[in-house]
Formats: C-alpha cells, sequence, structure tokens
C-alpha cells in the first residue's frame, strides 16, 4: 500500500510540476504574444518560462531522485550520475533563462539587477552553481574519502532545499513584477483583477503548492535512502516489495 501511496504521489507531482509550466507557456503566449530568441519583448517572455521549467520543475525532479525506491539498493553511482545530469540540464535552462533577460534588457536600455526579484534570482543561481560543483567535485568524483563527504553532506542537503525555496521566491515576486509592469497602463489595473492577474496569480499559486509538496517529500523520513547499516524497519516502502 506504502508503494503505491508513492507511486500515486510521485504522478501527481510530476502533472503538477508539468502544469507550473504549461501554465507559464499560456501566459506569455496568449496575453504577451508568445516567443522569439531575437533581443526583443518576446525574448523576455522565454525567460519565466525558463526559470520555472530549470530552476523549479527540473531541479525539484532531480533533488527527488534518492527517494525513488529503485535508488535504495545497489550502487549509488549511477542515480549519483542522474541527479548530477538533471542538476545540470535544470542549470543550463536556467542559464539560458538569465540570457534571455539580459539580453532583452540591453537591447531595451533597461537597467539590469536593480529590484528585489533579480537579486534574490541572481543569488538562487549563484548559489546553484556552486551546490552543483561542490556535489560534482566531492560526491561525484573519487577523490574525496569517507569522512570529507559526511561531513559535507548535511551541508549539501541544507543548500539543495534552501536553493529550492529561494528559486520559488524568485519566480512568485518576478511574477508579481511582471504584472505590475504589463498591468501599469492597462484598461483595467491589478487592483481590479483583470483576467491575466487572476491567471498569472494562480499560476504562482500552483508553484508555491508544487514546491511545498515537493519540500515535504524531501524531508519525510520514510521516503529516503536508508543509511548504510540503518534499520529497515524504519523504510515501510522497502516492505511493499515483499
Amino acid at each position: 500500500m506504502a508503494m503505491r501511496w508513492f507511486y500515486l504521489s510521485a504522478l501527481a507531482l510530476s502533472s503538477l510540476g508539468l502544469m507550473c509550466i504549461f501554465f507559464t507557456i499560456y501566459w506569455m503566449q496568449s496575453w504577451h504574444g508568445g516567443f522569439a530568441w531575437d533581443d526583443t519583448i518576446f525574448m523576455f517572455n522565454c525567460h519565466p518560462v525558463l526559470m520555472v521549467s530549470g530552476l523549479v520543475v527540473l531541479y525539484s525532479a532531480a533533488s527527488l531522485v534518492y527517494r525513488l525506491p529503485q535508488s535504495w539498493v545497489g550502487s549509488k553511482l549511477p542515480w549519483k550520475i542522474a541527479h548530477a545530469a538533471l542538476h545540470l540540464l535544470a542549470f543550463i535552462l536556467t542559464v539560458l533563462g538569465l540570457v534571455a533577460v539580459f539580453r532583452f534588457h540591453n537591447h531595451a536600455n533597461i537597467a539590469n539587477l536593480y529590484s528585489l526579484h533579480s537579486w534574490l534570482g541572481i543569488t538562487t543561481v549563484f548559489l546553484f552553481a556552486c551546490q552543483w560543483f561542490l556535489g560534482f567535485a566531492v560526491f561525484l568524483l573519487p577523490w574525496a574519502s569517507t569522512w570529507l563527504r559526511s561531513l559535507l553532506k548535511p551541508v549539501h542537503v541544507f543548500f539543495g532545499t534552501s536553493i529550492l525555496s529561494l528559486a520559488i521566491a524568485s519566480v512568485i515576486s518576478g511574477i508579481n513584477e511582471k504584472l505590475f509592469f504589463s498591468l501599469k497602463n492597462a484598461t483595467k489595473p491589478y487592483s481590479s483583477l483583470p483576467g491575466e492577474a487572476v491567471f498569472a496569480n494562480s499560476t504562482g499559486m500552483l508553484i508555491v503548492v508544487f514546491g511545498l509538496l515537493v519540500l515535504y517529500i524531501l524531508q519525510a523520513s520514510s521516503w529516503k535512502r536508508p543509511e548504510a547499516g540503518a534499520v529497515t524497519e524504519r523504510q515501510p516502502l522497502m516492505h511493499d516489495r515483499e
């Protein structure tokens, strides 16, 4: 039963993540004219989609690799590679999202990195980069001692969840900032909750729910890989295989 509940939860979470991406795409397509890679506002429209896809959804998928029951037995190496590869793909999408916004700002002579949203976002990306390189150097390459890995693992785990939390805060502040700018001179202002505001606010709430569920799964002890020598009664999902 617990195994079935795990996979149902994983399916629901995957569906929720895809909804976050599709809602963001629909928002940019329906209210802001779609996408292009040409330094115009249509290039900027790629920014929220890439950030939600990379920094939130794909980052979360990479973080949850070790929660799959299949990863609890056998060698950790294939799962370490999958964990690192998914995070690298998430980072590439995130960098492309930054390229989109910086190129649009430079083309339109708009200042960079002046808002709280931009400060949160660039801090998150910097920490993400540091986290990936630390994880690759210490946990994937074979040179590090068991003592060093044990010492740095709690730090790695802490910053992993912290980066996701910062990513959600960055996305939510970005949605709010975009709405303030796009509805500033509109016939129906933000305060009157036009259709775009309702849809974008709902997208933001969907992202918050997705992020909270991911953080819950990451903290749930029953869904963690057992440590070497740990008593398996603490891992109820494993018993459902019998």
